[in-house]
């Protein structure tokens, strides 16, 4: 090639991989093994590592937070109890072990990260249910997270299912509506053209001469799905053959062409191949006696120099260059319109024999030969009728998909191999740029001469046309350095690399390669742009409920900690020890907080899991790679929370014993044990309340309790059976005996 291009380009290359389907031809390696595309993609696979999500690295944050925070705290109580209380004999150190102990109890939610893997195990399950596949547990929440989605156009951002649109005609042009396979539409003219009814006729009778001789001169097929079979009302339609050529029939069928040219029967071919750009048939008319007809369609450029002859009104004449000329010029503007443009031309032979044709040859046994070698016969002299412009039109729902994605804050980049003006015709369309806006290629892109002016780029460019898997990779790198979390979908081999190497990689359930399938951490099982804006939506509920429920837990463990550290800091005050007694009194049982953490927690936090999404949550920016999951703000929520519940439960203990704030009156060892154990028990059973209003209260930090009071039913039957719980512990015999808890009511 005269200059360097873009891999789709480069038409004198074979690749490892493809098939050689007819002809003969040498060819000189360039490459082998790695150094060939498919090796280079393997190696970009190989080269790709998995990191941890960002939920993965604020849990590990949270984690090491809690760790730190328990070390402090036992080593503070420890030193403070040495100083004050002294080490006597060895059970001061056991005691004071097992309140270490019972602190790390209370710090560490011990049930979160059973909650946290069922509460994403329910997403993906609500994900499924809308097309949504995801393969990891915890991408889940980095949807939710996502600020720029990089979407492939087939398919995603397109139907990808071929449509006419557009017939030129000598005398003028119809539109047709309609898209898809499904053969239900109509023509429509120019509305200037709608007050001759002449014209529009001719125009119409065009029309559908040029449709009839596409869908003759075809080797595609239409026909109902096996799944619509005997249901009227909802047919489906699946193609058979070529896009392309399927779009023809439809068109035909659309118009009713197919009818008007239902006489004929094919008796030969010329097959299209690349190099020719067009392909004919001959056909004989079985109402006419059989009289034999050659209808061909290709590139209109390379079609009308075979064409001497153009059929104008009904009447044939010959073809002047002016005519050449100005069809010439509607395909240039078609094309940058980015339509696919495809001529229509036929030739009556006049005969209803093939050997009668002049310049036909025959074979040895005086039969007809293969008329594919006679192309230079048949397709010659033919008269051009018209020309189809197609197009693979946007999906209808996802205009709207990428209007809340761009509500929400999330930037749609279309990364395409086509061509850039198809590229950004689509782009414009879907609103994922202004109108006027241009497509960058992969040779513009190689230009560049290093990652900061890539990242430039990529920075506000949003349509990228031509592009090679190695593009597609250094695009998503950019976007990463750049601060994004990226959303990448693909479906061919090629895409692998940049599925893998996104922070979340989405691949095609329909037309997805398994080597894509396996790299990536989501499949759409509809092929759909929209269902990943759904995911995103998912995704950023589920983060918004991670959040109410860890608030939820750890004020919850919190509480437990500051009744734990001021049980034993103001025991003296509390009445939680009388004067001169010895050791440590511990205000709660490691046994009785593993039964809060456990159990009454657990519910109403799976619960807050499945919390419905609010209306605003398409509403605001993606988090940032910096954001906490828990802020400074929701840290300070969660200590003054867990400050209230520490001092409500500590009050209500201290009510239930002498000497404390509220009595004066002494008592001796043994009524001593009795009141702390109803004691105990009255603070076990006050902060299990406690935290089930807490939960309640956790559902939003901006709105109060009563807002949306009984729209999680699951919340309320979380409390209700942490309540049963509760009331089992202190009523069953065993239970009570097992966590040391008080009857406060005794059933006879």
């Amino acid at each position: 090639l005269a200059q360097a291009k873009a891999l789709g380009d480069r038409a004198n290359m074979v690749f490892n991989g493809t098939s050689v389907t007819q002809g003969t031809g040498r060819a000189i390696v360039t490459s082998t093994g790695m150094g060939t595309q498919v090796g280079k993609i393997a190696d970009l696979l190989q080269a790709t590592e998995d990191d941890e999500t960002p939920l993965q690295k604020e849990m590990n944050y949270v984690s090491k937070i809690l760790g730190s925070a328990v070390c402090i705290i036992a080593v503070v109580v420890l030193v403070a109890l040495a100083l004050t209380e002294g080490f006597q004999d060895v059970h001061d150190v056991i005691d004071s072990l097992l309140l270490a102990v019972s602190l790390a109890v209370a710090a560490v939610p011990e049930g979160l990260a059973a909650i946290l893997t069922v509460v994403l195990a329910l997403g993906v399950q609500r994900m499924a249910m809308h097309n949504a596949i995801v393969k990891k547990l915890h991408s889940v929440e980095t949807l939710g997270s996502a600020s720029v989605i990089c979407s492939d156009k087939t398919g995603t951002l397109t139907r990808n299912e071929m449509t006419v649109e557009r017939v030129v005609t000598p005398s003028g042009e119809v539109q047709l509506t309609g898209t898809g396979y499904a053969p239900e539409g109509r023509m429509v003219v120019d509305p200037q053209t709608m007050e001759h009814a002449q014209i529009r006729g001719i125009i119409e009778s065009e029309a559908v001469a040029t449709l009839a001789v596409g869908a003759l001169a075809n080797d595609g097929e239409l026909r109902e799905s096996a799944a619509s079979a005997g249901n009227a009302e909802n047919v489906t339609w699946e193609a058979v053959g070529d896009p392309t050529e399927v779009s023809l029939i439809v068109a035909a069928r659309k118009v009713k062409a197919d009818r008007k040219y239902a006489n004929y029967e094919r008796v030969g071919e010329i097959p299209f191949t690349s190099e020719r750009k067009r392909m004919s048939i001959v056909a004989q008319d079985n109402a006419d006696a059989g009289r034999l007809t050659v209808f061909s369609k290709g590139a209109p450029d390379v079609l009308l120099g075979y064409c001497s002859r153009i059929a104008v009104g009904g009447a044939v004449r010959p073809l002047t260059e002016g005519d050449r000329q100005q069809i010439l010029a509607t395909v240039e503007q078609l094309s940058s319109d980015a339509y696919r443009t495809l001529g229509q031309a036929y030739r009556p032979l006049g005969t209803a024999s093939l050997a009668q044709v002049p310049g036909i040859m025959l074979n040895s046994a005086g039969h007809v030969a293969d008329i594919a070698e006679q192309s230079d016969v048949l397709e010659n002299d033919l008269i051009w009728v018209g020309m189809i412009g197609i197009i693979d039109p946007p999906r209808t729902e996802v205009r709207d998909s990428v209007a809340e994605a761009h509500r929400a804050g999330i930037r749609t980049v279309m990364i395409t191999g086509d061509h850039p003006l198809t590229a950004a015709r689509i782009a414009t369309d879907l609103g994922i740029i202004d109108k006027g806006g241009t497509a960058m290629t992969g040779s513009q892109l190689d230009e560049l001469p290093d990652e900061a002016a890539f990242d430039k780029v990529t920075s506000g460019v949003s349509v990228y046309a031509r592009v090679a898997p190695e593009h597609k990779l250094k695009i998503v790198e950019s976007l990463q350095r750049q601060g994004n979390i990226v959303a990448m979908t693909g479906d061919g081999v090629n895409d692998a690399p940049a599925v893998k190497t996104a922070d979340i990689g989405v691949a095609m359930g329909i037309t997805g390669t398994e080597v894509t399938k396996q790299s990536a951490k989501m499949i759409l099982a509809d092929d759909n742009f929209s269902t990943i804006v759904a995911a995103v939506r998912e995704g950023r509920g589920i983060f918004d409920n991670i959040r109410k429920f860890l608030r939820y837990l750890l004020s919850s463990n919190v509480g437990e900690v500051f009744t734990v550290f001021g049980g034993v800091m103001l025991a003296g005050f509390l009445g939680i020890t009388q004067p001169g007694s010895q050791g440590v009194t511990v205000p709660l049982l490691a046994t009785q907080l593993l039964w809060i953490n456990l159990l009454t927690d657990a519910a109403p936090a799976l619960a807050m899991g499945v919390d419905p999404s609010t209306d605003d949550v398409m509403a605001r920016k993606p988090r940032k790679l910096t954001d906490r999951v828990i802020d400074a703000e929701m840290w300070g929520d969660i200590i003054f929370i867990g400050v209230i519940m520490a001092a409500v439960t500590l009050i209500g203990m201290d009510m239930h014993l002498d000497g404390g704030l509220f009595t004066d009156r002494s008592v001796d060892a043994i009524g001593h044990d009795a009141q702390m154990t109803e004691a105990r028990t009255m603070g076990f059973t006050i902060l299990v309340f406690a935290q089930m209003l807490n939960a309640l209260a956790s559902r939003s930090h901006l709105q109060s309790a009563f807002v949306g009071l009984f729209s999680n039913k699951w919340l309320w039957g979380a409390i209700a059976l942490s309540m049963v719980l509760q009331l089992a512990v202190i009523y069953i015999p065993f239970l009570n005996t097992a966590f040391g808890s008080f009857v406060f009511i005794r059933f006879h």
